[in-house]
């Protein structure tokens, strides 16, 4: 092992301390976070070789400097605040938290934290991070905007507006008003005016939604297949989260998003508390998910109405849905990273991935099921399971009367094909017909 870096970054400085692996002060300092100043800090870091670079705050004021270090070719390793206050409480000095305190609590703390999650820069990432960023802005700005009509609508047509008012129709009923007093020509023309700024907010928004589906697309993502994810919500996803693989399980994934209950038991009573922790940007796209699956008839809805009808309260019911809509979104995307990790056709189980390897010989039984009746190829018993129908021609998803006595995948095709063309299609697929020695049971 060779150094760490114990950083407390700033917007305008970073104070850095230099431990060895005996927890042996090597260097300190501050430095200015401009160019001068930056590569003055770079310079005295690389006098110390097998150096591993601790900032607090990855994603937070110290993204800048994190992303920069990397970019520098560093290793550079996100240190939650929570973990380098902890050992000021148990530090002599009182609690006190200065730049130096902060800096060599962090470095202590690095090296003895095991699962520290490593910087990445995926540009495509920070893309997606700051137009989620710009899409929730927008959404707060129309909010804000839509509002404001309301307040002198009401005051120019009896009885207002409808509450889910859009641009056109704003404009569609402002243009029904013909004030003729100094003041409701004034509420007139400032109406048109949000009119006006609620359809640039419109234009933007379904702009920048474009944008982000095109980069979620391309990233390999299928978020947006779930009920209740647009492409904001799949942005927001897959740059906050980043590497799904730094997550051991749904569980922990559960609890980094806020999703998983705080247990509240005392003596015989059985209860969780909501949690407030966790990452709340997360958990806002899995409420709104929850939200959305409610109102049309979803799985999410029938889980609902189960846990409704076995005596839950509906408040327990949508966290509980909210936990299980973590599940579903870590699964997914454990399963695109898998994808995308193997690349196209590189996966375990394709016709290229079995080609590489030495063909397997097929057993006696495999072989009859292979035969059977001579009428249709059931291919149930001979392919592995994670072979896709695609690789073979022909194949089709029987019907419910064809479904029968074909085992535990209930895969056929037709024509019947003759043994030639099985000889062919199984050497396509990396699998051989029994020898002459087999013999039967």
């Amino acid at each position: 092992m060779g150094v760490i870096i114990g950083m407390d970054p700033h917007k305008r400085s970073a104070t850095i301390e230099v431990i060895d692996e005996r927890a042996v002060v090597l260097a300190a300092g501050r430095y200015g976070t401009d160019i001068g100043r930056y590569a003055q800090m770079l310079a005295a870091a690389r006098e110390f070789t097998g150096r591993i670079w601790a900032v607090e705050g990855c994603n937070g004021i110290g993204r800048h400097l994190a992303h920069r270090l990397v970019h520098d070719g560093e290793v550079v390793f996100d240190v939650p605040p929570k973990l380098s206050a902890q050992v000021r409480v148990f530090a002599t000095g009182n609690g006190r938290k200065t730049d130096p305190v902060d800096a060599h609590s962090i470095s202590l703390v690095a090296p003895r934290t095991p699962g520290l999650v490593q910087v990445q820069v995926e540009e495509d990432l920070v893309v997606m991070g700051m137009l989620a960023d710009r899409r929730d802005e927008l959404g707060r700005a129309r909010t804000q905007v839509i509002n404001r009509p309301h307040r002198l609508l009401l005051e120019l047509v009896p009885g207002g507006a409808k509450k889910f008012l859009s641009a056109r129709q704003a404009r569609a009923l402002i243009a029904t008003v013909r004030p003729r007093d100094l003041a409701g020509k004034t509420r007139r023309r400032l109406a048109v005016e949000l009119a006006v700024e609620l359809e640039a907010t419109g234009k933007k928004t379904r702009a920048l939604d474009k944008e982000l589906t095109e980069l979620v697309t391309a990233r390999g993502s299928t978020l947006m297949d779930l009920h209740g994810i647009g492409p904001s919500g799949a942005a927001r996803l897959l740059a906050d989260v980043g590497d799904i693989r730094r997550f051991a399980s749904r569980d922990r994934f559960a609890s980094w998003n806020g999703t998983a209950p705080l247990d509240a038991s005392s003596g015989s009573q059985t209860r969780h508390r909501l949690s407030r922790a966790g990452n709340r940007r997360i958990n806002r796209v899995l409420h709104i998910m929850g939200v959305v699956q409610l109102r049309n008839q979803t799985k999410g809805r029938a889980y609902y109405d189960a846990r409704r009808a076995g005596g839950m309260p509906s408040i327990m019911a949508m966290r509980a849905h909210g936990r299980r809509l973590s599940n579903v979104v870590f699964a997914c995307m454990l399963a695109d990273h898998k994808r995308r990790e193997a690349g196209p056709g590189g996966q375990s189980g394709t016709t290229r991935g079995l080609q590489r390897g030495r063909p397997r010989r097929l057993t006696l039984a495999e072989s009859r099921a292979l035969t059977q009746r001579g009428a249709y190829l059931c291919v149930s018993a001979a392919l592995p399971a994670e072979i896709p129908m695609r690789d073979l021609p022909g194949l089709h998803k029987p019907g419910r009367s064809n479904r029968e006595g074909m085992g535990r995948a209930g895969r056929c095709c037709q024509p019947p094909v003759s043994a030639s063309g099985l000889r062919e299609r199984l050497s396509r697929l990396g699998l051989q017909p029994p020898g002459k020695t087999a013999r039967r049971r």
